[in-house]
């Protein structure tokens, strides 16, 4: 490839840091700037994620061997340079990214980025350490990247002030110091022993250790397995998340509910280089099925328990990254297709239900005063204010009780997993993928699976039953609220996507399955990035004055 094209893989993590840069040069007044910056970028970056998906999969024609695109940034080979990968799985969670990026992001846009200072740069750098985990090919830069998404979402979890949300926030703080902490120690370790922290030339490195090395490698990818579980909200390391994901801006949860999927990206993506060269067993199955049906069960009791909206879609978040970790854990890959179905699925549904119940609240004679403090710390209320919107509390959309009743049905559907939504097809391939692989009588683990995932669903409608009866029925004092096109659009958008999975589920399945066929085989992964040869021609050392 020649031109720009080649540079396509990097655009995805350029983009969003060349417009959050100049967002921070922007007067705080001069809103539209910011707005119009935004857009560019949302646009870009979906713009360039559809871009891949076609040359990844062969739609587009590309050069890359086996649908695998290597980026050398400057044009330094692996493993000695920095390089960004392309495959079928990033560019899945790539894709994922961008959509509930703009969902997000245009829901922010009716009054949340007014809130606090600094929503939108914040926004953006956040959407960069996203794609650049999804992208990177080396330890050190997850770690890298992971820092910059994590540095954004703390000023973001904290956005729009109140006592509930600075606690929570600050304690999620508190928590992913730690986990980062860890994340060092983990990568001092791996590369104290193999001299390379490149996640090809770790997975070619790692089956010839032995003895002590052997036992310290082992301890390192334990350790950094405990950092990302503790990103991917597993138990008993997810007590940060609830609080945190509730007391959230709505827009903010709902882009967070991509960030506990990093974690569960990272240990999909390193276990299925490391796991074939019979090293580390930290990211066997063996451990990840029990935690993934103890995750399950805690959010269960945690959902039926939660008497607030927003802390039963916590506790879905939970019960959803539960599912992945138990769905992986079985042997082989069936169901791995099947579990990345689930997991678009429900990154979808839990980001619009977030916002949905922002909506909802309104309606309540309680939620009126939801954003009086954001409002008044931020003196949105001073009809003098340059920041004041005389449409603050929307422009009426027709029949808006009607929209919230019908999306929240929706939402619920997709969550617990019921037809004809895209939840159900999820849940109903993965529950197949299982029996499929249990040659004869299905074992133990097939059995857990299968009851663990339908009880969840049992507790879902159970749960989410009992609040829509709460909110839409059992309420005389019902508030019509009015809604800003730019609210009830992102959630329909995000609605509307998870049907059009279930509408062509057999192609976005086929697309899942040979996902996990590739991951199977992660030699094409290390054969594309070992040896990608720089584009310039490189004296040889000796040559060299």
């Amino acid at each position: 490839m020649t031109g720009w094209i080649q540079h396509l893989p990097i655009l995805p993590v350029v983009i969003p840091l060349i417009c959050g840069a100049l967002m921070l040069v922007i007067r705080d007044g001069n809103r539209r700037g910011r707005l119009t910056l935004g857009f560019i970028s949302i646009a870009g970056q979906f713009a360039a994620a559809v871009a891949l998906l076609g040359m990844t999969a062969g739609y587009l024609p590309s050069n890359w061997p086996h649908g695998v695109g290597v980026y050398l940034l400057g044009d330094w080979p692996a493993p000695f340079g920095i390089v960004a990968v392309v495959d079928r799985l990033s560019v899945i969670m790539l894709l994922l990214t961008s959509v509930l990026g703009m969902a997000a992001w245009i829901y922010a846009t009716a009054r949340w980025d007014r809130a606090g200072v600094h929503f939108h740069p914040l926004y953006q750098f956040l959407l960069m350490g996203l794609n650049g985990a999804f992208l990177t090919g080396d330890l050190f830069n997850l770690f890298v990247f992971f820092e910059v998404l994590l540095a954004a979402s703390y000023g973001l979890a904290l956005h729009g002030s109140g006592r509930a949300r600075v606690t929570a926030g600050l304690h999620y703080v508190a928590v992913n110091l730690v986990a980062s902490f860890l994340l060092l120690i983990a990568m001092a370790m791996i590369y104290g022993v193999t001299g390379s922290l490149n996640m090809a030339d770790l997975a070619a490195r790692a089956g010839e250790l032995s003895g002590p090395d052997r036992r310290l490698f082992e301890s390192g990818a334990a350790i950094l397995g405990v950092a990302f579980l503790i990103k991917a909200a597993a138990w008993p390391l997810n007590f940060w998340l609830p609080a945190t994901y509730a007391n959230a801006c709505a827009p903010v949860a709902a882009i967070f509910m991509i960030m506990t999927k990093v974690g569960v990206y990272a240990m999909l993506r390193i276990g299925s280089l490391l796991l074939p060269t019979g090293a580390p067993a930290a990211f066997g199955g063996e451990w990840m099925f029990p935690l993934g049906i103890a995750t399950l069960g805690f959010g269960i009791i945690g959902l039926i328990a939660a008497p607030q909206p927003e802390r039963q879609a916590s506790y879905c978040a939970i019960m959803s990254s539960g599912t992945l970790f138990a769905a992986l854990g079985m042997p082989g890959v069936t169901l791995t297709g099947p579990a990345l179905f689930y997991l678009v699925t429900s990154v979808l549904a839990l980001g619009a239900f977030f916002m949905l119940l922002e909506m909802v609240e309104r309606t309540q004679a309680f939620g009126a005063d939801l954003l009086a403090v954001s409002l008044e710390a931020f003196d949105l209320e001073d009809p003098e204010s340059p920041d004041r919107s005389d449409d603050v509390v929307g422009v009426a959309i027709p029949a808006a009780m009607a929209f919230l009743g019908l999306s929240f049905v929706a939402c619920a559907l997709l969550i617990a997993g019921l037809p004809p939504m895209s939840g159900f097809v999820a849940k109903f391939t993965l529950l197949s993928a299982a029996l499929d692989t249990a040659e004869g009588t299905p074992g133990t683990g097939t059995w857990l699976l299968m009851g663990f995932v339908i009880f969840s669903g049992l507790a879902c409608i159970i749960a989410l039953g009992r609040t829509g009866i709460r909110l839409f029925w059992s309420v005389e004092d019902t508030i019509t609220p009015r809604l800003r096109l730019s609210e009830a659009g992102p959630v329909t958008l995000l609605i509307f996507t998870t049907i059009a999975m279930s509408i062509w589920a057999g192609p976005v399945m086929r697309y899942m399955d040979r996902t996990a066929s590739y991951l199977g085989t992660p030699s094409a992964y290390i054969n594309a990035v070992l040896t990608q040869h720089p584009g310039r021609d490189v004296a040889p050392l000796e040559a060299l004055p």
